[in-house]
């Protein structure tokens, strides 16, 4: 099993132990167990689910949507811990959830030691400088010929790019629950060593 799929299932065991606990009393860490119980991916499921529900593409969620997409989710929330989450986080009171807020509040935090490995890997994919990573930042950095749905020509070389830009878009480092996993994780995907030492080029 991959170093990644491992940390996954065990992301997921120890979430599911302490879902079955019912130590999780808050309701929001309620829900951010159920999506942890899921895998690394967990988060990025509900927010999927939420965007499906999301007809008028506005982003947001007013209340009875929130309830159908923790409903059709499969989080075992009542009403009343549903209400808690929604009124906690509409702190505004417009009486809807802005998709982005929703998603920063159910994340887990994240440790400055974790920010710092993400900066690093940040700056090192910016080939640029300009604070934006793009595809024409990838290009002779990140090796797509090894991607399986490149060799198998399911995708194109641009279709590779733009999913390994998509990680910075989602939850996977907040939600890997061990630091030690998360370095050894971070600094081997994107070749960040200790001591400022020279990095591989992904590409090599």
């Amino acid at each position: 099993m991959a170093a990644t799929d491992r940390g996954s299932a065990e992301l997921a065991a120890k979430a599911k132990k302490q879902l079955a606990s019912g130590k999780a009393a808050d309701p929001l860490e309620k829900l951010r167990l159920v999506c942890l119980s899921r895998g690394a991916s967990g988060i990025k499921g509900i927010g999927r689910q939420f965007r499906i529900i999301d007809d008028d593409g506005s982003r947001s969620l007013d209340r009875r949507e929130f309830y159908k997409g923790c409903t059709d989710f499969g989080a075992d929330l009542s009403k009343e811990e549903m209400d808690q989450i929604f009124d906690r986080i509409d702190k505004d009171r417009s009486g809807t959830l802005d998709f982005d807020e929703f998603l920063q509040a159910l994340r887990p935090p994240m440790s400055s030691a974790r920010r710092e490995l993400i900066t690093k890997a940040f700056r090192k994919l910016d080939r640029t400088g300009d604070g934006v990573i793009t595809v024409e930042d990838l290009r002779g950095v990140y090796n797509c010929k090894h991607h399986p749905k490149y060799q198998n020509g399911q995708w194109t070389e641009d279709d590779v790019f733009k999913e390994f830009l998509r990680t910075f878009e989602t939850p996977e480092c907040a939600s890997v629950d061990n630091d030690a996993y998360f370095d050894l994780m971070m600094r081997n995907a994107y070749k960040i060593w200790y001591n400022n030492a020279p990095a591989t080029a992904f590409s090599q």
